[in-house]
């Protein structure tokens, strides 16, 4: 399983208010290339974004469900994107100071990412869930704070 952790300089709640926007998740999500529909009940638990990954012409369509929606603490969502597979990517927020850490831990559980030896995937997964959160971050962050504030 890999996990990644990183701080934000914004409230735990600032990362869900960006959670529970679905139409912003290829804007965080690192593969995700475009949105088809947000289910209308999105983020509640069951509920489904519909979008596609990779890039043409080479584009899959995706869905991601929703497992478990506890904010601001936990998120927990299923990714299903077959021919490749499906991952279990549990993201969780908790308060440090002014701002907050988030964790995503991901995880292949069904189909061919699941054959592949946990080291091995995790690599891949942790490098793209450093990107991951550092988009989560630029865009929880610039909705809390002005822009010029987060320069250093």
């Amino acid at each position: 399983m890999s996990k990644n952790t990183r701080i934000f300089r914004c409230s735990p709640e600032q990362v869900f208010e960006v959670l529970a926007d679905g139409w912003l998740f290829p804007v965080w999500v690192v593969g995700a290339s475009r949105m088809r529909d947000v289910d209308e009940a999105w983020p509640a638990e069951g509920s489904a974004l519909h979008h596609s990954f990779g890039v043409w012409p080479a584009l899959i369509d995706d869905s991601t469900t929703v497992l478990e929606w506890d904010p601001p603490r936990t998120m927990v969502i299923k990714p299903a994107g077959w021919p490749i597979g499906e991952a279990k990517v549990t993201i969780r927020v908790k308060r440090r100071g002014a701002g907050c850490v988030v964790r995503i831990d991901e995880e292949a559980v069904a189909g061919p990412g699941s054959l592949i030896p946990g080291p091995l995937l995790d690599v891949p997964l942790h490098i793209r869930n450093v990107e991951t959160l550092r988009r989560l971050a630029y865009v929880a962050e610039g909705r809390a704070v002005p822009l010029d504030t987060l320069r250093e």
